[in-house]
């Protein structure tokens, strides 16, 4: 079967010469002329391969990329984008395109990412086990179809990888689903959250003691390096981790060796290394905060979890798993899910992500009680708050009426998406002010990483 290439790009002088090099390569080129005619395109047919324009009439192809890679055949994309754009080009390869191509494209650059990408593709293809392990991770989206291919293709190999992620978004379960499918799975899988660690003690628990090393080691301590060995090394919220004992495990990662505190030999460890991180990395390295050889040590794959809010369709299938779950521990029928709590599980943003969700789900069987079906009215109370907040017009929220504004009822969607992308535009504009446009500090004051914080400056358009 012949590779097809779609190319979406308003410009036909444009489309016509990448359509003849791609045919040149033994490919068969399909053209579009909008982002909409594109779509529709690789929705209809299959294609290996789609080559996007960042601007067109009808929207940004940027913005738009998760629908491309949403389509039956799954294809990648490279992302055609201006020469001098070099966010632009950080910002494709971050929303998960597999390249870019810089305009004006000459043949010799255009040539060898279109190989690969078809390459790639067809190897993807093969990589995802029709078996892999999910260790309860739930969703059908394309969002975790992604980060599930990630896992098969760190599962297969011994790199170092890095889960990043915000809080709630399950990287423990990603951690575990890559030793579940590895060849170390029937060995230990060690977990370390950093952040719980007390300062004094950390080193003691990753290298372990011998009895007598410290006043209160009363008896010889394994440590958690070794209790890992031949299996997974699992570290939660590695940015934690001091200094100090950075230094120290980059020496175990180098020589696969270490002392014990009051210990007078060397101890050997063979483990897989996993670590995670809702914070952004590269900017504690910047901060003095993080080893820079250390963060190349543990980058060596990388499986990057999306929030919440950015899974399409998998809320309602989360919500019911979750609802049958609980009910099953509480030794309790499974009550029923009604078409409105369902329509606000969708709507609410779900900032706190899966986390928040499966805490929701406990407060509503907790309230509804004796009720057979659940309904908004059983959600906790800043839930059912945000909700009703976001269905009300800008001018009732701050303290207009409806009857004043005269104003035509809009879809409570519409009220809500209209809301947070107005509270978004407008923090975003008081954190450039605050911080005097220096992104590396409005990183650090809003949490947002680099890459998410210039998606949602261009989303916006922010300047």
């Amino acid at each position: 079967m012949k590779r097809r290439v779609l190319i979406v790009d308003d410009d036909a002088m444009l489309c016509d010469a990448l359509a003849v090099a791609v045919r040149q390569m033994g490919y068969e080129p399909d053209m579009a002329g909008s982002l909409q005619e594109g779509l529709t395109k690789a929705r209809a047919e299959d294609y290996d391969v789609v080559v996007l324009d960042v601007l067109l009439p009808d929207g940004s192809g940027l913005d738009n990329l998760s629908k491309f890679q949403a389509c039956a055949s799954a294809p990648e994309v490279i992302i055609l984008t201006g020469a001098c754009d070099a966010d632009g080009a950080e910002l494709a390869i971050r929303s998960g395109a597999w390249g870019y191509i810089a305009k004006p494209p000459t043949l010799s650059k255009i040539r060898l990412p279109i190989q690969r990408a078809i390459e790639h593709h067809q190897g993807r293809q093969k990589v995802l086990p029709l078996g892999l392990k999910r260790s309860g991770i739930i969703g059908d989206s394309r969002a975790v179809q992604t980060c599930l291919d990630l896992v098969a293709q760190a599962a297969a190999s011994m790199a170092a990888t890095l889960i990043t992620g915000d809080t709630g978004t399950g990287k423990e379960l990603f951690a575990r689903a890559i030793h579940d499918n590895s060849a170390r799975a029937s060995a230990p899988f060690v977990v370390v959250d950093c952040a719980a660690l007390p300062d004094k003690l950390v080193e003691s628990e990753l290298f372990g003691y011998e009895r007598g090393a410290f006043t209160g080691a009363d008896r010889r301590f394994e440590g958690l390096i070794r209790q890992a060995h031949n299996g997974t090394l699992f570290l939660d919220e590695i940015g934690e981790l001091p200094l100090a004992v950075q230094k120290a495990f980059l020496r175990v990662l180098q020589d696969g060796r270490f002392r014990p505190v009051g210990g007078a030999k060397e101890v050997a460890s063979d483990f897989r290394l996993v670590v995670a991180t809702n914070r952004d990395l590269d900017a504690l390295v910047a901060a003095g905060a993080f080893r820079q050889d250390l963060l190349f040590r543990v980058r060596s794959m990388t499986v990057t979890l999306p929030r919440l809010a950015e899974r399409a369709g998998d809320i309602a299938l989360l919500c019911r798993h979750f609802v049958a779950r609980q009910s099953r521990l509480r030794g309790a029928p499974e009550k029923r899910i009604s078409p409105d709590y369902m329509e606000a599980m969708e709507l609410y943003s779900w900032p706190g992500n899966v986390r928040e969700m499966i805490h929701a789900v406990e407060h509503s069987l907790a309230a509804g009680m004796n009720d057979p079906v659940l309904v908004p009215a059983h959600l906790p109370t800043n839930i059912r708050v945000s909700l009703a907040r976001s269905a009300l017009p800008t001018h009732a929220r701050q303290g207009g009426t409806l009857a004043a504004a005269n104003a035509e009822l809009l879809p409570l969607r519409q009220v809500r998406l209209q809301a947070v992308c107005q509270v978004e535009s407008r923090y975003l504009k008081e954190l450039l002010s605050a911080t005097a446009g220096d992104m590396g500090k409005a990183c650090a004051l809003s949490g947002l990483s680099r890459p998410r914080l210039y998606a949602l400056l261009k989303k916006h358009r922010v300047d």
